[in-house]
């Protein structure tokens, strides 16, 4: 077997050694997106540097174990599962390809809470906040639009900066936008487009004066990038601005706190799992049963009965 402290000596150092070449056909192995090989090359840069603090040159089981345990005490779970998760895939790799054994196999990451890390906004508050957006603007009608179509569609921001004027187009007796479903490419799925929302675009659209199908749907008003096309944390920082401007000020509300939004409040309004599904694109559909389940508790009036029978509330 090779000595995989090779790997010290590699692309990912910049010094492109043995490793180098065999990361490389690692990531082509893989077939998956740039930002996936991105990912994946930062976590398994994090491993080759623990193994060399810690002198190892040929790692057996019980390292990837005591990586593991290092990470978790430095690291949320989540960034922990996805460095255990590019390693793993490594080694399962090596193993198939008659390199390395698998030394990875059948090691845990670490246990994640499937309860959401945001909170959704009640409709009172996206109420609010939508009102509390000054329209006057340019750039007042693109938030006010982003914001109103994120609430009531769901959708990510990823999903927002990609999406051209030409995607909206009529389905039925409906105005939808076109997207790009998760893990799809080409633009598959479509949400629609309420009387509300699509009035709002159409206004911020016209304030602009872009009309051309292939520019993008909503435009970036920076000098640097003025009419470009707009970054997800461009769109998550405008969000979390305009939040902050009726007081909701939580690491818990953030870009993605709209789309928890519109799932919750289309249980609440009593759309079914299936529909909620559909709306928020998930391909699992235990995904969307976590929002059932937190309204399950929500539901659950047990404190005020309680309440009554001791203070006759």
């Amino acid at each position: 077997m090779n000595n995989l402290m090779n790997i010290k000596n590699t692309a990912i150092s910049e010094s492109g050694n043995d490793f180098g070449e065999l990361l490389n056909r690692w990531i082509a192995y893989l077939d998956t997106t740039p930002k996936t090989v991105d990912t994946y090359k930062k976590a398994m840069k994090q491993f080759v540097l623990w193994l060399e603090s810690k002198g190892i040159n040929e790692p057996i089981r019980a390292d990837i174990i005591a990586y593991r345990d290092e990470l978790k005490a430095k690291h949320k779970p989540s960034t922990v599962q996805l460095y255990v998760a590019a390693v793993k895939l490594f080694f399962r790799w090596t193993e198939q390809e008659s390199l390395y054994p698998n030394i990875a196999d059948h090691i845990k990451g670490a246990k994640i809470d499937k309860e959401h890390k945001k909170d959704p906004l009640t409709s009172s508050q996206a109420g609010k906040v939508l009102c509390g957006i000054d329209r006057t603007s340019t750039k007042g009608k693109r938030d006010y639009a982003i914001l109103a179509l994120m609430i009531t569609t769901g959708l990510r921001t990823v999903s927002v900066i990609n999406a051209d004027i030409g995607d909206i187009r009529t389905v039925a007796d409906d105005t939808v936008l076109w997207y790009k479903g998760k893990g799809h490419d080409e633009k598959n799925v479509y949400v629609k487009l309420t009387e509300p929302v699509e009035t709002a675009i159409r206004e911020y659209l016209q304030a602009r004066g872009e009309h051309s199908q292939e520019q993008p749907l909503f435009a970036s008003e920076s000098n640097r990038n003025s009419n470009g096309r707009m970054t997800t944390r461009s769109v998550s920082r405008l969000v979390k601005n305009h939040l902050a401007d009726v007081g909701l000020v939580s690491d818990r509300l953030t870009a993605h706190s709209l789309r928890h939004t519109a799932a919750t409040l289309n249980l609440l309004q009593g759309g079914s799992i299936i529909e909620t599904q559909q709306l928020l694109n998930h391909s699992n559909i235990n995904t969307t049963m976590i929002y059932a389940h937190a309204l399950e508790r929500a539901n659950n009036n047990s404190e005020s009965r309680i309440t009554a029978a001791i203070f006759g509330a």
